[in-house]
């Protein structure tokens, strides 16, 4: 494994808006989950944020938005803010994430200065209509496929401790396999209150076995990225996901949740001799 580890920053553009009914996410309006909604971020306020993580050492830069998917209204906003940081920060790579996707509007997004996409998949196929009924898992898997066919770099994980099985988990894993992604995000499930799922029964031990899993299935992406929940799922164990297999993490707070500071990041990553990855090239495995 690469002793550069690849940091990367999410900005969530647009909060709590979203109509789907998934049932992991805070950021649905079907839950009422106690969270910061708003429509669109000042720009300048991401500018900041985009300033800050680069100073940090952070690399990709993720715009977020709570929806399905783009429509015309969200595409153009997404499109600004692009422009408006590739040209304030240029060292950053950016990553857009805004749900279903159509070939064209990807094109639209790489022409703004977008250098890659996420969409996850979350789930399994078989299990993912029991956490979501608003849309199917073909969508997730199709805008996966638009996004290659675009040029953009395809970015798609998913998230542990749902309730799904392990032959979920390795189901999940192979789909992804078939993508090819460049970087695949592990998320482990953050509890909120007002959400219907049960918090997650995943120990510790059980959730480092999933990333050496994740790692030994997609051994040809570059990147094995652990990002939402990493925090509440190892506490002070953070460290040991590098050895499982990990080699790229969220800095910085998450989209509903907070982060641990990046001083602590930076610190751990220090005490571990790993070197902050400078350029995509760094961060392979």
């Amino acid at each position: 494994m690469s002793k550069k580890i690849f940091l990367c920053s999410i900005c969530n553009i647009n909060s709590g808006t979203c109509n789907e009914d998934c049932q992991f996410c805070s950021q649905s309006v079907k839950y009422s989950a106690n969270i910061e909604r708003y429509k669109q971020k000042p720009i300048e306020a991401i500018l900041e944020e985009a300033r800050s993580v680069e100073r940090a050492g952070a690399l990709g830069f993720c715009l977020v938005t709570s929806a399905k998917g783009l429509n015309e209204t969200t595409l153009k906003f997404v499109c600004e803010v692009a422009t408006a940081v590739k040209k304030e920060v240029p060292r950053l790579r950016l990553i857009a994430c805004n749900g279903t996707a159509t070939l064209e509007q990807l094109l639209i997004l790489k022409e703004s200065g977008v250098d890659a996409y996420n969409h996850n998949l979350e789930s399994s196929r078989e299990y993912y209509p029991q956490i979501c009924t608003s849309h199917s898992w073909q969508e997730r898997y199709e805008t996966c496929e638009n996004v290659t066919r675009s040029g953009l770099k395809l970015i798609s994980g998913g998230i542990f401790g749902l309730g799904e099985s392990q032959e979920d988990r390795v189901s999940m894993l192979n789909s992804l396999k078939e993508l090819k992604p460049i970087s695949v995000p592990i998320n482990f499930y953050h509890h909120n209150e007002a959400l219907p799922l049960k918090p997650s029964e995943l120990s510790v031990d059980e959730a480092l076995s999933l990333i050496t899993l994740t790692r030994s299935i997609l051994s040809e992406s570059d990147r094995i990225m652990i990002a939402g929940g990493r925090e509440s799922m190892f506490g002070n164990r953070q460290n040991e996901i590098f050895k499982a297999g990990a080699n790229s993490i969220v800095i910085g707070n998450y989209l509903t949740t907070l982060g641990r500071e990046c001083d602590r990041d930076l610190e751990m990553l220090r005490s571990l001799n790993f070197d902050i990855a400078t350029s995509p090239q760094d961060g392979k495995k």
